[in-house]
Protein backbone atom coordinates (compact mmCIF):
# COMPACT_ATOMS: atom_id res chain seq x y z
CA UNK A 1 0.00 0.00 0.00
CA UNK A 2 1.08 3.38 -1.15
CA UNK A 3 1.58 5.47 1.83
CA UNK A 4 1.10 9.60 1.79
CA UNK A 5 4.24 11.83 2.29
CA UNK A 6 4.37 15.74 3.18
CA UNK A 7 5.39 17.91 -0.12
CA UNK A 8 8.16 19.81 0.55
CA UNK A 9 5.68 22.65 0.46
CA UNK A 10 3.45 21.51 3.33
CA UNK A 11 6.96 21.53 5.29
CA UNK A 12 7.52 25.32 4.12
CA UNK A 13 4.39 26.48 4.92
CA UNK A 14 4.32 25.07 8.38
CA UNK A 15 7.62 26.87 9.11
CA UNK A 16 6.25 30.44 7.35
CA UNK A 17 3.30 30.02 9.99
CA UNK A 18 5.44 29.67 12.79
CA UNK A 19 7.76 32.44 12.29
CA UNK A 20 4.97 34.54 11.67
CA UNK A 21 3.54 32.73 15.06
CA UNK A 22 6.50 34.21 16.94
CA UNK A 23 6.31 37.29 15.45
CA UNK A 24 3.15 38.27 16.41
CA UNK A 25 4.25 36.84 20.11
CA UNK A 26 6.76 39.41 20.21
CA UNK A 27 5.14 41.98 19.07
CA UNK A 28 2.01 41.41 21.74
CA UNK A 29 5.09 41.06 24.39
CA UNK A 30 6.48 44.29 23.27
CA UNK A 31 5.08 47.31 25.40
CA UNK A 32 4.47 50.33 23.50
CA UNK A 33 4.35 52.81 25.75
CA UNK A 34 6.02 55.81 26.66
CA UNK A 35 8.83 55.45 28.71
CA UNK A 36 8.79 56.77 32.57
CA UNK A 37 11.50 57.16 34.71
CA UNK A 38 11.29 56.97 38.95
CA UNK A 39 14.29 57.02 40.48
CA UNK A 40 18.42 56.22 40.62
CA UNK A 41 20.10 53.32 43.32
CA UNK A 42 23.43 52.18 43.02
CA UNK A 43 23.83 48.28 41.64
CA UNK A 44 24.33 47.12 45.39
CA UNK A 45 21.88 48.85 47.58
CA UNK A 46 19.37 48.66 44.22
CA UNK A 47 16.11 49.42 47.11
CA UNK A 48 17.61 52.50 48.18
CA UNK A 49 16.53 55.36 45.72
CA UNK A 50 19.45 58.41 45.72
CA UNK A 51 19.84 61.67 45.81
CA UNK A 52 22.68 61.88 43.88
CA UNK A 53 25.61 60.22 42.67
CA UNK A 54 29.44 61.19 40.92
CA UNK A 55 30.40 61.20 37.54
CA UNK A 56 31.52 58.17 36.36
CA UNK A 57 29.37 56.16 38.67
CA UNK A 58 27.78 52.42 37.86
CA UNK A 59 23.98 53.47 38.59
CA UNK A 60 20.61 51.50 37.80
CA UNK A 61 17.62 53.90 36.61
CA UNK A 62 14.17 52.60 37.54
CA UNK A 63 10.85 52.68 35.48
CA UNK A 64 8.87 51.53 33.29
CA UNK A 65 8.50 50.55 29.32
CA UNK A 66 12.58 50.81 29.05
CA UNK A 67 12.97 47.59 27.32
CA UNK A 68 13.62 49.29 24.12
CA UNK A 69 16.07 51.72 25.18
CA UNK A 70 17.96 53.08 22.76
CA UNK A 71 20.34 56.13 24.58
CA UNK A 72 20.83 57.39 27.83
CA UNK A 73 21.50 61.62 27.70
CA UNK A 74 23.07 63.07 30.92
CA UNK A 75 22.68 66.68 30.24
CA UNK A 76 23.82 66.41 26.04
CA UNK A 77 26.60 63.50 26.90
CA UNK A 78 25.71 60.16 25.38
CA UNK A 79 26.14 57.01 27.44
CA UNK A 80 28.38 54.59 25.63
CA UNK A 81 26.42 52.12 23.60
CA UNK A 82 28.73 49.60 25.43
CA UNK A 83 27.81 50.45 28.99
CA UNK A 84 24.08 50.26 28.72
CA UNK A 85 21.93 47.58 29.66
CA UNK A 86 17.92 47.72 30.17
CA UNK A 87 15.06 45.74 30.69
CA UNK A 88 11.38 46.73 30.66
CA UNK A 89 11.42 48.27 34.69
CA UNK A 90 15.02 49.04 34.73
CA UNK A 91 18.12 50.34 32.66
CA UNK A 92 21.73 49.76 34.34
CA UNK A 93 24.35 52.32 33.02
CA UNK A 94 27.61 54.05 33.61
CA UNK A 95 27.81 57.85 33.69
CA UNK A 96 30.39 59.84 31.50
CA UNK A 97 33.58 60.64 33.16
CA UNK A 98 32.66 64.51 32.99
CA UNK A 99 29.23 65.81 32.23
CA UNK A 100 28.53 69.71 31.25
CA UNK A 101 27.43 70.82 34.78
CA UNK A 102 29.18 70.34 37.90
CA UNK A 103 25.64 69.15 39.89
CA UNK A 104 22.09 69.50 37.90
CA UNK A 105 22.54 66.80 35.04
CA UNK A 106 18.93 65.50 34.26
CA UNK A 107 18.82 62.02 32.73
CA UNK A 108 16.97 61.79 29.15
CA UNK A 109 16.01 58.13 28.07
CA UNK A 110 14.99 58.07 24.77
CA UNK A 111 13.28 53.80 23.53
CA UNK A 112 11.32 53.20 20.38
CA UNK A 113 8.80 54.68 21.52
CA UNK A 114 9.00 58.20 23.57
CA UNK A 115 11.59 59.43 25.76
CA UNK A 116 11.16 60.52 29.36
CA UNK A 117 13.67 62.44 31.49
CA UNK A 118 14.49 62.55 35.23
CA UNK A 119 15.77 65.92 36.66
CA UNK A 120 18.56 64.68 38.80
CA UNK A 121 21.90 66.00 40.20
CA UNK A 122 24.99 64.43 39.38
CA UNK A 123 28.07 65.98 41.16
CA UNK A 124 31.51 66.40 39.65
CA UNK A 125 34.55 65.20 42.43
CA UNK A 126 35.42 67.52 44.70
CA UNK A 127 38.30 69.89 43.29
CA UNK A 128 41.57 68.60 42.99
CA UNK A 129 44.94 71.15 43.04
CA UNK A 130 47.86 69.30 41.45
CA UNK A 131 50.60 72.75 41.44
CA UNK A 132 50.40 76.02 40.94
CA UNK A 133 52.96 78.66 39.46
CA UNK A 134 54.49 80.61 40.81
CA UNK A 135 55.48 78.70 44.07
CA UNK A 136 55.80 82.83 45.43
CA UNK A 137 54.92 86.29 45.12
CA UNK A 138 53.60 89.83 45.80
CA UNK A 139 50.10 90.85 45.79
CA UNK A 140 48.52 91.40 42.71
CA UNK A 141 50.89 88.91 41.08
CA UNK A 142 49.09 86.08 38.79
CA UNK A 143 48.91 82.70 39.84
CA UNK A 144 47.95 79.94 37.85
CA UNK A 145 46.56 76.95 39.70
CA UNK A 146 46.71 73.37 37.86
CA UNK A 147 44.42 70.46 38.64
CA UNK A 148 40.70 69.35 37.72
CA UNK A 149 37.23 69.52 38.61
CA UNK A 150 37.10 73.13 38.92
CA UNK A 151 33.18 73.63 36.75
CA UNK A 152 31.00 75.63 39.10
CA UNK A 153 34.17 78.12 40.71
CA UNK A 154 32.80 79.61 43.27
CA UNK A 155 35.59 80.78 44.87
CA UNK A 156 40.00 80.65 45.70
CA UNK A 157 41.30 82.25 48.56
CA UNK A 158 44.82 82.64 49.78
CA UNK A 159 45.77 82.38 53.17
CA UNK A 160 42.16 83.01 53.97
CA UNK A 161 41.49 86.05 51.21
CA UNK A 162 39.40 86.23 48.42
CA UNK A 163 41.87 86.18 45.32
CA UNK A 164 40.61 87.80 42.23
CA UNK A 165 39.30 85.29 39.34
CA UNK A 166 41.17 86.03 35.99
CA UNK A 167 39.96 82.70 34.78
CA UNK A 168 38.75 79.56 34.90
CA UNK A 169 38.34 76.22 33.06
CA UNK A 170 37.65 72.90 34.45
CA UNK A 171 41.77 72.17 34.48
CA UNK A 172 42.62 75.61 35.23
CA UNK A 173 42.45 78.87 37.24
CA UNK A 174 44.44 81.94 37.17
CA UNK A 175 43.61 84.53 40.01
CA UNK A 176 45.64 87.59 41.21
CA UNK A 177 47.30 87.45 44.90
CA UNK A 178 44.85 89.68 46.96
CA UNK A 179 46.49 93.13 48.79
CA UNK A 180 48.32 92.35 51.51
CA UNK A 181 48.76 88.60 51.20
CA UNK A 182 52.62 87.40 50.66
CA UNK A 183 52.15 83.67 51.89
CA UNK A 184 49.64 80.98 53.44
CA UNK A 185 47.82 78.18 52.04
CA UNK A 186 45.50 78.09 48.42
CA UNK A 187 42.02 77.48 48.92
CA UNK A 188 39.61 76.46 45.71
CA UNK A 189 36.29 76.02 46.55
CA UNK A 190 33.29 74.52 43.63
CA UNK A 191 29.67 73.69 44.35
CA UNK A 192 30.86 70.27 45.47
CA UNK A 193 33.42 71.22 48.14
CA UNK A 194 36.43 73.12 49.44
CA UNK A 195 40.30 71.57 48.42
CA UNK A 196 43.30 73.07 50.24
CA UNK A 197 46.52 72.40 47.98
CA UNK A 198 49.11 70.27 49.36
CA UNK A 199 51.63 73.06 48.87
CA UNK A 200 51.79 76.50 50.58
CA UNK A 201 51.99 79.79 48.47
CA UNK A 202 55.18 82.17 49.20
CA UNK A 203 57.76 82.49 51.72
CA UNK A 204 57.40 83.55 55.75
CA UNK A 205 61.12 83.67 55.63
CA UNK A 206 62.94 84.92 52.75
CA UNK A 207 66.71 84.30 52.08
CA UNK A 208 66.61 84.96 48.10
CA UNK A 209 64.25 86.42 45.88
CA UNK A 210 66.35 89.69 44.22
CA UNK A 211 68.92 89.27 46.72
CA UNK A 212 70.38 87.54 49.73
CA UNK A 213 67.87 88.69 53.06
CA UNK A 214 68.30 88.87 56.24
CA UNK A 215 71.84 88.06 57.53
CA UNK A 216 72.40 85.93 54.98
CA UNK A 217 75.71 85.13 52.86
CA UNK A 218 77.09 83.33 50.05
CA UNK A 219 79.81 81.01 51.53
CA UNK A 220 79.44 78.73 47.98
CA UNK A 221 82.48 76.38 47.19
CA UNK A 222 83.95 74.66 43.85
CA UNK A 223 81.98 76.25 41.69
CA UNK A 224 81.17 79.67 40.25
CA UNK A 225 77.94 82.27 40.68
CA UNK A 226 76.41 85.01 39.64
CA UNK A 227 74.11 86.34 42.28
CA UNK A 228 72.66 88.90 40.10
CA UNK A 229 72.15 87.43 37.07
CA UNK A 230 68.76 88.55 34.96
CA UNK A 231 68.45 86.05 31.96
CA UNK A 232 66.50 82.97 33.56
CA UNK A 233 64.58 84.00 36.42
CA UNK A 234 61.81 82.64 38.42
CA UNK A 235 59.98 85.91 38.62
CA UNK A 236 60.68 89.73 39.23
CA UNK A 237 64.24 90.34 37.52
CA UNK A 238 67.29 88.75 39.15
CA UNK A 239 67.92 84.99 40.18
CA UNK A 240 71.14 83.11 41.23
CA UNK A 241 73.15 82.01 38.32
CA UNK A 242 75.16 78.69 39.79
CA UNK A 243 77.94 76.35 37.82
CA UNK A 244 78.84 73.09 39.52
CA UNK A 245 82.27 72.55 39.38
CA UNK A 246 83.36 68.66 38.88
CA UNK A 247 84.07 67.37 42.12
CA UNK A 248 80.89 68.18 43.78
CA UNK A 249 80.89 71.83 44.24
CA UNK A 250 77.93 73.23 46.58
CA UNK A 251 76.11 76.53 46.82
CA UNK A 252 75.65 77.41 50.10
CA UNK A 253 74.43 79.81 52.34
CA UNK A 254 75.11 81.02 56.00
CA UNK A 255 73.47 82.63 58.59
CA UNK A 256 74.59 85.19 61.24
CA UNK A 257 73.69 84.89 64.15
CA UNK A 258 72.42 80.72 63.75
CA UNK A 259 68.71 80.75 61.94
CA UNK A 260 65.85 79.00 64.34
CA UNK A 261 63.58 77.03 62.63
CA UNK A 262 60.85 77.53 65.27
CA UNK A 263 57.46 78.54 63.38
CA UNK A 264 58.59 77.19 60.32
CA UNK A 265 58.08 73.57 58.71
CA UNK A 266 59.60 73.60 55.44
CA UNK A 267 62.58 74.60 53.17
CA UNK A 268 61.30 75.61 49.81
CA UNK A 269 63.40 76.61 46.34
CA UNK A 270 63.34 76.96 42.83
CA UNK A 271 65.58 76.00 40.34
CA UNK A 272 65.99 75.83 36.69
CA UNK A 273 68.05 73.27 35.57
CA UNK A 274 70.20 73.90 32.51
CA UNK A 275 71.80 71.88 29.70
CA UNK A 276 72.73 68.36 30.62
CA UNK A 277 70.97 68.57 33.92
CA UNK A 278 68.06 66.01 33.21
CA UNK A 279 67.74 63.87 36.10
CA UNK A 280 70.31 65.01 37.61
CA UNK A 281 70.73 65.56 41.36
CA UNK A 282 71.17 68.56 43.86
CA UNK A 283 71.35 66.88 47.39
CA UNK A 284 70.39 69.05 50.29
CA UNK A 285 71.57 69.55 53.71
CA UNK A 286 71.30 71.55 56.90
CA UNK A 287 74.31 72.50 59.34
CA UNK A 288 74.15 70.87 61.95
CA UNK A 289 71.84 68.52 61.12
CA UNK A 290 72.20 64.64 60.03
CA UNK A 291 69.72 63.86 57.22
CA UNK A 292 70.25 64.94 53.70
CA UNK A 293 67.41 65.09 50.79
CA UNK A 294 67.54 64.96 46.93
CA UNK A 295 65.62 67.04 44.33
CA UNK A 296 66.08 65.48 41.16
CA UNK A 297 66.62 68.76 38.59
CA UNK A 298 64.28 69.33 34.86
CA UNK A 299 66.11 70.01 31.96
CA UNK A 300 64.82 73.73 30.48
CA UNK A 301 62.28 74.74 33.27
CA UNK A 302 61.60 75.81 36.83
CA UNK A 303 60.57 73.68 39.21
CA UNK A 304 59.21 74.51 43.03
CA UNK A 305 60.47 72.27 45.68
CA UNK A 306 59.11 72.06 49.21
CA UNK A 307 61.33 70.02 51.34
CA UNK A 308 59.51 69.25 55.10
CA UNK A 309 61.97 69.66 57.60
CA UNK A 310 61.21 66.80 59.21
CA UNK A 311 63.12 65.00 55.88
CA UNK A 312 66.32 67.45 57.62
CA UNK A 313 67.08 66.13 60.60
CA UNK A 314 64.39 68.63 61.91
CA UNK A 315 66.91 71.16 63.21
CA UNK A 316 66.24 73.95 65.49
CA UNK A 317 69.06 76.22 64.76
CA UNK A 318 70.60 76.27 61.32
CA UNK A 319 74.36 77.73 60.22
CA UNK A 320 74.50 76.90 56.71
CA UNK A 321 72.30 75.52 54.12
CA UNK A 322 73.94 73.46 51.25
CA UNK A 323 72.64 72.70 47.54
CA UNK A 324 75.47 69.77 46.55
CA UNK A 325 75.42 68.86 42.95
CA UNK A 326 75.62 65.12 43.42
CA UNK A 327 75.90 63.60 39.54
CA UNK A 328 79.52 64.20 39.19
CA UNK A 329 79.22 66.69 36.51
CA UNK A 330 79.43 70.25 35.79
CA UNK A 331 76.31 71.70 35.82
CA UNK A 332 74.74 74.92 34.96
CA UNK A 333 71.26 75.58 37.42
CA UNK A 334 69.68 78.89 38.49
CA UNK A 335 68.05 79.58 41.53
CA UNK A 336 65.47 81.54 42.75
CA UNK A 337 63.18 81.97 46.01
CA UNK A 338 64.99 80.45 48.67
CA UNK A 339 63.31 80.11 52.31
CA UNK A 340 61.04 79.11 54.58
CA UNK A 341 57.29 78.29 55.44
Amino acid sequence: MKKNTPSIRIYAMVALMLLFLAACKKDKTENAAAPTLSEVTNLTARTAPLASVGYGEWILIKGTNLATTSKVDFNGTLAADSLVYADDNSITVKIPSTLKDPVNNPITVTTKYGTATLNFKILQPAPLVTDFDPAAGAPDDQVTIKGNYFKGLTGVTINGVTASIVSSSQTEIKVKVPAGVTNGPIAVTTPIGTVTATKTFGLKHVIFDEALRGGWSNTSYSSTWDMAQSVIVRRGTIAIGHKYSVGFGAARFRCIPTFSTTGYTVLKISIYGGPGTAGKKVRISLTPAKSTYDLILTEGAWTDYQIPLTNLGSPTLIDYITFQEFSGIASQIYIDDIGFY
